[in-house]
């Protein structure tokens, strides 16, 4: 997460604009979230694409949802790696015998 948060940095490092405020980044979080629960509910949902519409490619959409959940911790200076790793630890206590393993 690190590089990423660096990389991330370093593309907005250079614009004058620089990061969008937390709000700002957050609609626009909820718009890519948007963006690919579309193409996944139109793979694999009831709700088809009109013939006229191309096909997004998951990958592309997802990426893009990373992209701005790290400016916004960018913006926010939060260190993702400390926090995910924190949160995999709280899974793994929490869900240990929840489901049956390989």
């Amino acid at each position: 997460m690190k590089k990423l948060q660096k990389q991330v940095d370093a593309w907005v490092s250079r614009y004058k604009i620089g990061y969008f405020k937390p709000h700002e980044i957050l609609a626009r979080l909820m718009e890519e979230v948007g963006e690919l629960a579309r193409e996944i509910n139109h793979r694999f949902g009831p709700k088809k694409k009109k013939y006229s519409e191309n096909e997004a490619n998951l990958g592309d959409e997802m990426a893009d949802v990373i992209f701005t959940l790290v400016c916004l911790a960018n913006s926010l200076n939060i260190d993702l790696d400390s926090h995910f790793q924190s949160m995999i630890k709280k899974y793994d206590k929490r869900d240990k015998n929840r489901w049956e393993r390989k």
